[in-house]
């Protein structure tokens, strides 16, 4: 396994991150470490606690090569990185929830009433949301797992770069996924850095933020 253990610091992970553009195009992360990176990741937070979020790891040539028309100018970090890691939402995320809601019963993560009553407003309150909210929940949970894979990443010695510069509407279907149940949230790159992200500024706290 590779891991930098500098990065275990909290402060330098989040401060240290950057968007890395271009990798050190012959290193291969392991599939078992890439596994674990995306299972902590998962512990991030979701609506429910439903993880709506889905990836599909490009990491073969072929892949490759198949993505490489739909991400517009973000070519370099597909062409040099382990693997391009696409993140889609399942709109159809809620039919996971017996298996969820079941498995932290056994796990006594929660009482069986609890997960009576849990699940009874799930099915009733997501079945009933209109496509824009449910699109909008799935994005958001979605969103938080990625930003929680980045900073996974780098507790592993690995840099990324979120990117919103793809064709959306060909990606599902470009690898074999439904493209009514499945929605393109973001793509990541991911690898070790042959070049180090730009620094930036951020606003500051105080131009951020309203006290009332």
């Amino acid at each position: 396994m590779t891991t930098n253990i500098n990065q275990n610091d909290f402060s330098q992970i989040i401060k240290g991150r950057r968007s890395v553009r271009a990798y050190q195009p012959d290193y291969k992360i392991p599939k078992e470490e890439m596994m674990k990176i995306i299972e902590e990741a998962s512990s991030a937070p979701s609506s429910a606690n439903l993880q709506p979020w889905r990836v599909v790891v490009v990491d073969s040539k072929e892949g490759k090569e198949k993505l490489r028309p739909l991400v517009m100018f973000n070519t370099t970090q597909n062409d040099t990185s382990s693997a391009m890691l696409l993140i889609f939402g399942d709109n159809k995320f809620y039919e996971n929830a017996e298996y969820i809601y079941n498995m932290a019963v056994e796990k006594g993560k929660m009482p069986p009433d609890v997960r009576d009553s849990q699940l009874s407003a799930i099915k009733s309150h997501y079945l009933s949301l209109s496509k824009t909210v449910a699109n909008d929940v799935i994005k958001i949970d979605s969103s938080l797992f990625s930003m929680q894979l980045m900073l996974t990443a780098r507790t592993y010695g690995y840099d990324t770069n979120p990117m919103a510069g793809f064709e959306s509407d060909k990606l599902a279907e470009a690898f074999e996924l439904d493209s009514k149940r499945y929605i393109p949230v973001m793509i990541l790159s991911i690898g070790k850095a042959a070049e180090p992200g730009y620094d930036s500024l951020r606003l500051s706290p105080e131009q951020i933020t309203f006290w009332r």
